[in-house]
C-alpha cells in the first residue's frame, strides 16, 4: 500500500501565520484539533448540521467539519480562541453557557455578525445564528448574550 500524501499548507490562524503539514484531505476541523491542538472548536456532527465546528474563513462563518485544509491555503481563519474577549464574556455574564458544546460555534457566529454590524435586531440575532444548534436552551439567553456583546463593541 503507498504511503499517505502528506502536503504542507499555510494560513493565517488567529492572526499568526502558520504552516502545517496535513494529507489534503483533511478537513480544517481534524487539523485545527488534532494537528494544531486547538480544542475549542467543536466535532458535533461531522455533517455541517450543528454549527458547533464554525470558524471564520476570511470574516465568513463556515463550517469546519466540511472544509478541507486544501481551501484555506493563503486565507484567514479565526477560531473561538480567537475571538475578542467581550463576545465570550456577554455569553458568560447572560447565562447563555449550559453544556457549553455549541458555544464555541455561537460565540465565532455572534464575533462575525458584530464585525459585520454591530447594533442588531433580534431578528437578524436568529437569522445569523441559524445554523447553530443548541440542544439545552431555548435560545433567549443566547439572543440576549448577542445584544450584550452589541452593547459592548458599540
Amino acid at each position: 500500500m503507498p504511503g499517505r500524501i502528506i502536503k504542507g499548507f499555510s494560513f493565517m490562524l488567529n492572526g499568526e501565520p502558520v504552516k502545517v503539514s496535513a494529507p489534503p484531505g483533511h478537513t480544517l476541523l481534524e487539523v485545527l484539533r488534532y494537528i494544531l491542538h486547538l480544542t475549542g472548536t467543536k466535532d458535533g456532527c461531522s455533517s455541517g448540521d450543528c454549527g458547533a465546528c464554525t470558524v471564520l474563513l476570511d470574516g465568513k462563518p463556515v463550517h469546519s467539519c466540511l472544509t478541507l485544509i486544501s481551501q484555506v491555503e493563503g486565507r484567514s481563519v479565526v477560531t473561538v480562541e480567537g475571538v475578542d474577549d467581550y463576545v465570550v464574556k456577554a455569553y458568560a455574564d447572560e447565562g447563555a453557557v449550559q453544556c457549553g458544546y455549541c458555544t464555541p460555534g455561537l460565540v465565532v457566529t455572534t464575533y462575525a455578525l458584530l464585525q459585520q454590524q454591530p447594533t442588531t435586531s433580534v431578528e437578524e440575532i436568529k437569522d445569523m445564528l441559524r445554523g447553530n444548534l443548541c440542544r439545552c436552551t431555548g435560545y433567549t439567553k443566547i439572543i440576549k448574550a448577542v445584544q450584550k456583546a452589541a452593547g459592548e463593541k458599540v
